[in-house]
């Protein structure tokens, strides 16, 4: 009987320390989803007449023009825009990665997280890339 009751005993546990662990983990990703709902992505073009950011969902909250754009064609403008939120959007990817590793480690949840953002924020980018 006593080794039935010593392996009980171990099994008890062992579920005690995956329920633990399963709180801790919980608790984890509740200040992580927090916490990435407060963070925003911004950059500017090389000559910095374009600032731009965007929120935790990619989305512009802010853009900021220099007087310099009105002597440049509407066009280019429109390009620099374009340009310097996907830069924006690649901070913000960079913030998610350091924010979501520093929660979960190098493990299977923060890459899904990782992932998902990235393929919302940055469709065309390689997994790889916004490790760089």
């Amino acid at each position: 009987m006593w080794a039935d009751d010593a392996a009980l005993d171990a099994a008890e546990r062992r579920l005690d320390e995956w329920e633990t662990s399963l709180a801790e983990r919980a608790e984890r990703a509740k200040t992580l989803a927090a916490t990435m709902r407060d963070l925003t992505g911004t950059a500017h073009n090389a000559d910095r007449t374009v600032d731009v950011t965007v929120d935790s969902a990619g989305l512009l909250i802010d853009l900021r023009l220099d007087e310099r754009i009105r002597h440049q064609p509407a066009a280019h403008t429109a390009l620099q825009i374009l340009e310097t939120t996907t830069a924006a959007r690649a901070d913000l990817l960079r913030q998610v990665s350091d924010t979501a590793t520093r929660s979960f480690g190098d493990d299977a949840s923060a890459r899904a997280i990782v992932d998902s953002y990235r393929s919302r924020l940055l469709p065309n980018q390689e997994p790889d890339d916004a490790r760089r």
